[in-house]
């Protein structure tokens, strides 16, 4: 083999490793990253294949009740539930 077939080959060898080498660093990062994916329109996230609640800002009251407010598109939901047990949910849009 020539000089310059013998080079070029071990530069492919090389850049190949490094190549696969780097591969499972990045795919690992991207995961913990990024990991969740929400379906546009929907309340919920796919993290690891599964479905998760999107992380809302529900507020829980010293009696037993919560307050979450969300917003869907232009509008904003807000989910109320007392101690009683009444759940109510209004929207507002701007």
């Amino acid at each position: 083999m020539s000089m310059f077939a013998r080079t070029t080959f071990a530069t492919a060898l090389v850049a190949a490793g490094l190549g696969f080498a780097a591969l499972p660093a990045s795919a690992s990062a991207q995961s913990a990253g990024q990991g969740c994916v929400s379906p546009p329109g929907m309340n919920y996230q796919i993290c690891n294949g599964q479905r998760v609640p999107k992380p809302g800002n529900r507020v829980a009251t010293s009696n037993g009740g919560w307050r979450e407010e969300s917003k869907q598109g232009n509008c904003i939901v807000v989910r109320e539930k007392t101690a009683t047990g009444e759940f109510k949910e209004s929207r507002r849009c701007d």
